[in-house]
């Protein structure tokens, strides 16, 4: 697994570009904002009631594809 819920949103969307689509479908809308620098996934999929689990796996999914 590359992407864990320990990550910080903004590391992983600027590492990640692809990612901002899994964010965006899962509901997570704040990818751009400044609290996203430094929330992690956990943190943001908490305060907005997304299964992190399922945002997680997803994340990992679309980054897997795009090495490939």
């Amino acid at each position: 697994m590359l992407i864990t819920k320990e990550m910080s949103i903004g590391e992983v969307v600027q590492k990640y570009p692809k990612t901002v689509q899994v964010f965006l479908h899962h509901g997570l809308m704040c990818i751009g904002c400044a609290v996203a620098r430094y929330e992690n996934i956990e943190q943001g999929a908490k305060a907005h009631g997304i299964d992190i689990e399922a945002l997680v796996t997803d994340l990992n999914i679309a980054v897997s594809a795009e090495a490939h």
